[in-house]
């Protein structure tokens, strides 16, 4: 990794600016006091930026988050790690780069290299809480007192990611593609009622901060929603996606692969695609009522006046968009993730369109609790931004190098303006605002050379592309190694093959076999 930071880079933006934000910073604590707030900390998982009411989508009913989000302050362009549960996380949890924790796929999980911020917090004195997905990696410390959490990618790696070149294929991601209705409710609202239970009976005697992360598992697929919210979405009236006549053909070679490795390039049946969409609403609308649930104890226990209430989720769903679906793409569907904070001394009813990142999103809870560290971190604190006295970071950053990617890929969005990069696959770039749906790539535009340019210099300026997309597939191959040495080849076609299907599993078998066992 290059030494400059990206807190080096906002440097540049002078003493002045700087001052400014020193100047706001007790301005923007929350608490009439002053005091350092408590944090309700809520990671969805696999929600898309724009799959809520008050994103203005026409179908997806959010009430709870619409009233948080009239409460508090909506970030309209926040961008995750990467699109994939395991990097995205360690990205969300550490303020890092998911290559600066070694962490690139749902094989690689975070290394501890770098602290999260819950215990950064615990250091600072804070009581650090936690339940549901947190996805990291039990052999470190990772700040929490933990009830009922998982790590599900520690012990079950998606060893498909193992396999980039070349790529394989999963057999079972088209089958997926539908919904249904279910009867019982999703475990996600048991993990509501531990942090209900924390909220109510245990921080009201608490002499100290606290923070409490709620991990929720949806609307991840599969996309089977709860009867009672399955049924406010009528098959009927669902959308489809809106693919341009041409599109998938002259779509970049890295996300054709992608669709290819997922098996859904061969067109699948509207039915199939509303089902789906249907479920995955569903799922999101069973979520919000327990987002609603904790905003309420926080209002019934008197702490809301001193908590900060976040919602964010680890990284988008492509939902058919592009003709892909789930995530592991760097389109705005699967990189781009919504992001609220409301509560304590903050502004309601504010909208932010300027992009920032989860890395933005850990300096600024250090900057809020008064944790140490902030400085080592990769993002820059939002308080200024919020507080409207300064102008809040000058871009944001993702990468991906997760399965079905032939190369790694990066995004610099700054602006309207998102730059794709793909190792030794070329670049893309997208007006967001002219161009929503990034249909139409301006990197050969005559008009775009300087603005292709300058967010090449900040991507470089950030990390060397090619070591990260070499030290990615290093890694994987590591791993892949290991579990080729330790099976047979029997053993090792058994575990691939659930998601590969016999005659690809016992085909890679073989050749990891002859590779590296």
């Amino acid at each position: 990794m290059p030494e400059p930071t990206r807190r080096d880079f906002h440097r540049t933006l002078g003493a002045a600016a700087s001052t400014v934000a020193a100047a706001s910073a007790s301005a923007q604590t929350p608490g009439s006091s002053g005091s350092r707030p408590n944090i309700v900390f809520i990671c969805s998982d696999q929600h898309g930026h724009k799959y809520s009411g008050y994103a203005g989508h026409p179908l997806a009913k959010t009430p709870h988050l619409d009233r948080i989000a009239h409460r508090g302050v909506t970030f309209n362009n926040t961008y995750c790690g990467s699109p994939v549960c395991v990097p995205g996380r360690a990205c969300m949890m550490s303020g890092m780069y998911p290559s600066d924790c070694n962490s690139f796929c749902n094989s690689t999980v975070w290394d501890g290299s770098h602290p999260t911020w819950g215990t950064r917090l615990r250091k600072a004195g804070y009581e650090t809480r936690a339940t549901g997905k947190l996805d990291l990696n039990p052999d470190f410390d990772m700040g929490f007192d933990e009830i009922d959490t998982t790590h599900g990618h520690r012990a079950r790696p998606d060893i498909t990611s193992l396999f980039r070149r070349p790529v394989g294929y999963r057999i079972n991601e088209r089958t997926n593609v539908t919904g249904q209705p279910r009867d019982k409710p999703h475990r996600d609202a048991a993990r509501t009622k531990v942090a209900l239970d924390f909220v109510r009976n245990e921080t009201p005697t608490l002499r100290r901060p606290w923070t409490q992360y709620v991990g929720y598992l949806q609307p991840h697929p599969k996309f089977v929603a709860l009867k009672t919210y399955w049924g406010l979405y009528p098959l009927k009236g669902i959308d489809l996606p809106h693919i341009p006549l041409g599109h998938l053909e002259d779509q970049h070679l890295v996300f054709q692969e992608l669709r290819r490795f997922k098996r859904i390039a061969t067109p699948i049946s509207e039915d199939r695609i509303r089902r789906a969409r249907a479920g995955y609403y569903g799922m999101i609308t069973e979520m919000d009522e327990y987002i609603g649930q904790l905003w309420n104890a926080l209002e019934e226990t008197n702490q809301l006046e001193n908590t900060v209430f976040i919602y964010t989720s680890d990284h988008g769903e492509s939902l058919g968009d592009h003709g892909l679906w789930y995530k592991n793409n760097l389109y705005d569907v699967a990189a781009r993730v919504p992001l609220v904070i409301a509560g304590a001394g903050l502004p309601q009813g504010k909208t932010i369109d300027t992009p920032v990142a989860h890395v933005d999103l850990v300096a600024t809870l250090l900057d809020w609790t008064g944790a140490n560290g902030a400085d080592d971190l990769r993002g820059q604190t939002l308080l200024p931004l919020i507080a409207g006295s300064g102008s809040g970071p000058e871009f944001a950053y993702s990468e991906s190098h997760s399965e079905g990617n032939t190369a790694g890929g990066f995004v610099i969005r700054k602006g309207d303006w998102k730059y794709i990069h793909f190792t030794w696959y070329g670049d893309l770039l997208f007006n967001v605002a002219e161009d929503p749906g990034e249909f139409h790539n301006r990197v050969d535009d005559p008009g775009t050379r300087s603005v292709v340019r300058e967010l090449r210099e900040i991507l470089y300026s950030q990390v060397d592309p090619e070591e990260v997309t070499r030290r990615a597939f290093a890694t994987q191959e590591r791993m892949l190694a290991k579990f080729a040495r330790a099976k047979t080849e029997d053993e090792l076609a058994a575990m691939l093959q659930g998601r590969m299907g016999k005659g690809l599993a016992r085909s890679l078998a073989v050749k990891a076999k002859a590779d590296f066992g």
